[in-house]
């Protein structure tokens, strides 16, 4: 074998090995930059999961042994439109559905809804708006 056939030989192996580590790092970049732009879009559009502040067990039962009377499967027997389903929080619920406003409306009441900020600690009424969110988010069993 010639040595000008060795030395291009030898040339295209690193080459190619030199190619492939190029690429397989590039991709490897491409993949983490893809990942991290996702989260941050997640992030950035509140697209994630909520997280919620109290406890979802504790506040069915609060939610069971004070709120049920009226809004038993999350209904409203008052005022039947008001309901605790998604689409009524996000329309009717003062600053929209989130845990905060339930808080707001739980402890001060509104309308024929009387204040139970006297009457449940504020521990309380923070597992129950978990679980008025969390249910309204999964459905409410009717």
């Amino acid at each position: 074998m010639k040595l000008s056939t060795v030395i291009s030989t030898s040339i295209l192996s690193t080459t190619s090995a030199f190619t492939f580590v190029f690429h397989r790092n590039i991709l490897a970049n491409a993949a983490e930059t893809a990942q991290a732009t996702a989260v941050a879009g997640v992030l950035a559009t509140g697209l994630a999961a909520p997280a919620f502040a109290g406890d979802f067990t504790a506040g069915e039962s609060i939610f069971k042994a004070n709120c049920a009377a009226c809004h038993a499967g999350g209904q409203n027997v008052i005022m039947p439109e008001k309901t605790l389903e998604k689409e009524a929080l996000d329309q009717y619920l003062a600053g929209g559905r989130q845990e905060s406003s339930v808080v707001n409306q739980v402890t001060n009441g509104k309308n024929a809804m009387p204040a139970f900020g006297r009457r449940l600690p504020d521990e309380d009424i923070a597992n129950v708006a978990t679980y008025v969110i969390s249910t309204s988010e999964s459905g409410w069993d009717e």
